[in-house]
């Protein structure tokens, strides 16, 4: 069985995430993944985030279906107006991506 976000498969941002968040806070969302859920939970192959203005800074909230663990994790980011509310990562098992959810139509 192949699991889900497996750091080794190429990774992508799309154009809409690229065009609406700094580099680096795409990295922290790659990180976040590795780091603090792969491993940690067993992972679906479409996770949500959730940017949150909290104080100021990024706050990213994690969750994704059929499972009620969720995460909220604090990143030393200041936070925009402009940042999309809500991102995806899918893994379609060979490439994975980060992409607005509006893009997920395309």
């Amino acid at each position: 069985m192949v699991e889900s976000f497996d750091s080794e498969r190429r990774r992508y941002a799309s154009l809409g995430v690229v065009e609406r968040l700094p580099g680096a806070l795409i990295d922290s969302i790659w990180l976040i993944i590795d780091i603090d859920l792969k491993g940690v939970i067993p992972l679906t192959n479409m996770l949500y985030f959730d940017l949150i203005d909290n104080g100021g800074n990024v706050t990213v909230h994690f969750s994704q279906e059929i499972s009620d663990v969720q995460m909220a994790i604090d990143l030393p980011f200041p936070y925009y107006d402009e940042y999309p509310s809500q991102i995806f990562a899918f893994d379609d098992g060979n490439k994975e991506t980060i992409l607005l959810p509006a893009e997920m139509l395309e």
